[in-house]
Parts: structure tokens; C-alpha cells; sequence
């Protein structure tokens, strides 16, 4: 019984010691938010889908981790996380305030891929700002630069104003 204890143990610890990125890695726990975002929702369609893809492409090219690499493992760190923070925390230490807010754009303009924003969405990249410490005024003003860039006008909820 000991025996298959050590066995089981043993098998964790290899398990942790993949090669390749985890969530620790700032470039994962954007990408695993990003997941987090578009899946709020319950659906993830095809244009959020192309747009993230698109967005790791223009976004996190020059990072080192080949793009197919950082969706898969962000993918994953999203299915195993049980909480924002710890992808939050990791970026706190990696991005200055200009850094972040222009993280928050991002997260809108997956929002917005579809057409609309629903409100889980919208919660979803609240709750991310707010633990990132990013002010309300700079989210909305973020979510207006989104919105422009998907062009769309009127027709949304503004649930907070500047």
C-alpha cells in the first residue's frame, strides 16, 4: 500500500515537471484570461475563437512560446484554475499600469468579437481589472477604444460611466 503511495506521488511530481509553459509564465496567464473571457459566456463561437488566435499572433509573437504552444497552455491553466488571482498575481508583477490597462483592451476587444458583450463577460473582465488594480475610468475608457475598434455603435448597455 506504501509502495503505491510513492507511486502515486512520484507520478504528480512528473506530472508538475512538464517542460514547456505553465501558468507562472505571464504570456499563459494572459492567454488562460483571455479563455476565461470568451468562455464566460458558456459559448465560445468561431469569430472569438479566430480572434484569439489573432490576438496571440499580433500580441505575444515575439514572446518565445510559439503561439499553438500558448493556446494550449492556456487553455489548460483556465480548465485547471480555480480562481482569477492566480493569473492576476502573475501579471501584477510583470506589467507596469500602462501595460495593464492595454491588457484590459484586450480582454474587451474578446468580448466584443462576437458582436455584444454579455454581462458574464462583462463581469468576468470587471472582476480582472478591478484585482489588477486598474481604475473603473481606464476600464471604461479601454472598453470605448474596443468598442470603436469593433465598430460598434450604440445599441450596447453602459452599465458604468466615466
Amino acid at each position: 500500500m506504501l509502495e503505491q503511495i510513492r507511486a502515486f506521488l512520484s507520478n504528480l511530481q512528473g506530472d508538475n515537471q512538464r517542460s514547456g509553459p505553465d501558468a507562472s509564465d505571464p504570456d499563459v496567464a494572459a492567454v488562460a484570461l483571455f479563455y476565461h473571457v470568451i468562455g464566460a459566456d458558456g459559448v465560445v463561437d468561431e469569430a472569438e475563437a479566430e480572434a484569439l488566435k489573432t490576438m496571440i499572433a499580433e500580441e505575444y509573437a515575439d514572446s518565445g512560446n510559439s503561439a499553438k504552444v500558448l493556446l494550449e497552455a492556456g487553455e489548460a491553466a483556465d480548465r485547471e484554475s480555480v480562481d482569477l488571482y492566480s493569473f492576476t498575481s502573475v501579471l501584477n508583477r510583470s506589467l507596469d499600469p500602462e501595460a495593464k490597462v492595454h491588457f484590459i483592451e484586450l480582454l474587451w476587444r474578446l468580448a466584443y468579437a462576437d458582436g455584444h458583450r454579455h454581462e458574464l463577460e462583462d463581469h468576468v473582465v470587471w472582476r480582472i481589472s478591478d484585482l489588477m488594480g486598474v481604475s473603473s475610468r481606464d476600464r471604461v475608457l479601454a472598453r470605448q477604444r474596443a468598442l470603436k475598434d469593433a465598430g460598434i455603435h450604440g445599441g450596447e448597455h453602459e452599465s458604468d460611466g466615466v
